[in-house]
């Protein structure tokens, strides 16, 4: 989990997840899965790093430069990180045989894990009891299930 920005990890995990969750089914190949997601989180990169510029510069009155663009970019870079473990997840499937709807399941139960994953992280290093951690860990399969139950109702 990165120091600066862990929320775009957060973020680009359920990003995918839910275009994933949403898609599943449409495309008969690992080639236009994985494109159009990676398309996908590409552009929810740049949306999120523009509009976080764009929000400064309006509150801050400052002029678009190279150096903030870049800064946004890099920031908001992390959404990339969080949306590269669902894509991997697919890769990995498609090098192993895996048909496609298998390997989207699969990419799908990965968001839930790094979902859960991550709150069990937050609250082990608040340093919360045992009972603290299995309720944010609850609320992390409530959002993973969540995207699960996109995929039932689209498909």
């Amino acid at each position: 989990m990165p120091v600066e920005n862990p929320a775009g990890v957060v973020y680009g995990v359920i990003v995918v997840g839910a275009l994933l969750a949403a898609e599943s089914g449409r495309h008969e190949n690992y080639l236009d899965t994985e494109g159009s997601a990676v398309i996908a989180a590409g552009l929810y990169w740049l949306a999120h790093a523009y509009a976080t510029v764009l929000g400064r510069r309006l509150t801050l009155h400052e002029r678009l430069t190279a150096r903030t663009l870049w800064a946004g970019l890099v920031h908001d870079g992390t959404l990339v990180r969080g949306a590269s473990i669902p894509l991997a997840v697919i890769l990995v499937a498609g090098l192993a045989g895996a048909p496609v709807e298998t390997a989207v399941s699969a990419a799908l139960w990965s968001v839930v894990a790094s979902l859960v994953l991550f709150e069990v992280l937050a609250g082990t290093r608040s340093r919360l009891s045992v009972g603290e951690i299995a309720f944010e860990a609850a609320v992390g399969v409530t959002l993973g299930v969540g995207i699960l139950a996109l995929r039932i109702v689209l498909h």
